[in-house]
């Protein structure tokens, strides 16, 4: 009964939706945000009343059986409803299950160096290009806002801003460590070396969302230094910014320009504020968070590419491909994304029945 209420709530919210938006006198904003409600419930309400109809035509298909002119129609018309029920039925369970509210919004992603040195640096490149591929792929736009690079290559820390359709929704279980297994270039006796780099996926904070008063920055400028002393700059155009009350500090070299460099630096201040945010809620629903896959926790040791024998495996799954190249192009990226995604709602349709 529970679930029929529900979606009688929601075929009513539909129609009083289509009516407000045909009665007029709404202002541009308040159309656009009614459009998009509409728009969110409009595929769940087609298959309610497909489902519906199906239930319909079933019943009377199951009177047409004790007609022995009709019989042979009717069962294999009832055969292919049958068949048809389960698909619908899943689709609407999984319309139920409640949704991120972060998952339409663009993302900061940060790659950061861990354990291995030099290596290590090496394969932050490499999940750069990972990302940068899947989101080209994906139709996505890639901006990096800073990079700091190794003396021997490689990055020990890289930020990006994706902006695209759903962003987060796919991007945010790539959070966490990353694990890489190979022999470094610099390794004369063949051994092969692990070393790590995490992925931290933040949904980038939309102004209204962050309250960040300006009496609670510190500012402070300074010249920027590329790597080795390479692209050194003549003015104070760094800038290092701090959040005073959660000790935040985000600092940001990579535009010539103070202002722009000053303009990134906060975007990716209120981001992280926003993400503080956010874990501290996920946390306050630990019991919740746990039965997730994509929990984001950046502690957690996600995915292992073994470069000997070109494989990669989700832990969270236990899925291996032996697709490391394809993976690592951003190509394959999508075989694990949708698996984890596929993961994250079985288990959320098995707490809404628990």
């Amino acid at each position: 009964m529970a679930l029929e209420e529900k979606l009688n709530s929601i075929k009513n919210r539909h129609s009083e939706l289509a009516a407000l938006m045909s009665e007029g006198g709404l202002s541009g904003e308040e159309f656009t945000k009614l459009s998009m409600e509409y728009a969110e419930l409009e595929p769940v309400v087609a298959t309610v009343v497909a489902m519906e109809e199906a239930k319909a035509e079933k019943e009377d298909l199951q009177e047409l059986l004790s007609d022995p002119e009709m019989k042979d129609m009717a069962s294999e018309e009832l055969r292919a409803i049958e068949q048809r029920m389960p698909a619908l039925e899943r689709k609407i369970q999984l319309a139920l299950i409640p949704k991120d509210e972060d998952d339409a919004k663009n993302a900061i992603v940060e790659f950061r160096a861990g354990t291995g040195g030099d290596e290590a640096a090496l394969f932050v490149g490499d999940l750069f290009g990972m990302i940068k591929g899947f989101a080209s792929k994906q139709g996505w736009r890639l901006e990096v806002m800073e990079t700091s690079e190794s003396d021997a290559g490689g990055y020990k820390e890289i930020v990006a801003e994706v902006s695209g359709q759903n962003v987060f929704s796919k991007l945010k279980y790539e959070s966490g460590t990353h694990r890489v297994q190979r022999v470094p270039k610099t390794e004369s006796q063949g051994r092969i070396h692990t070393s790590a780099a995490t992925i931290a996926v933040l949904p980038e904070a939309e102004e209204a969302e962050v309250d960040i008063r300006s009496d609670d920055l510190r500012i402070d400028t300074y010249r920027s230094q590329g790597a080795g002393g390479q692209h050194v700059n003549t003015t104070d155009s760094a800038v290092r910014i701090t959040h005073i009350p959660t000790g935040v500090v985000v600092e940001m070299q990579e535009e010539r320009s103070q202002h722009k460099n000053k303009a990134k630096a906060m975007k990716v201040l209120a981001t992280r504020i926003y993400d503080m945010q956010r874990q501290k809620l996920h946390a306050e629903r630990a019991e919740e968070r746990k039965s997730q896959v994509g929990s984001g926790d950046r502690s957690e040791r996600i995915r292992t590419y073994n470069f000997p024998q070109g494989r990669v495996t989700d832990h969270r799954i236990n899925m291996t491909m032996h697709k490391l190249d394809d993976v690592l192009s951003g190509e394959a990226l999508d075989e694990l994304v949708d698996a984890l995604i596929a993961e994250d709602q079985a288990s959320a349709l098995a707490s809404m029945g628990s």
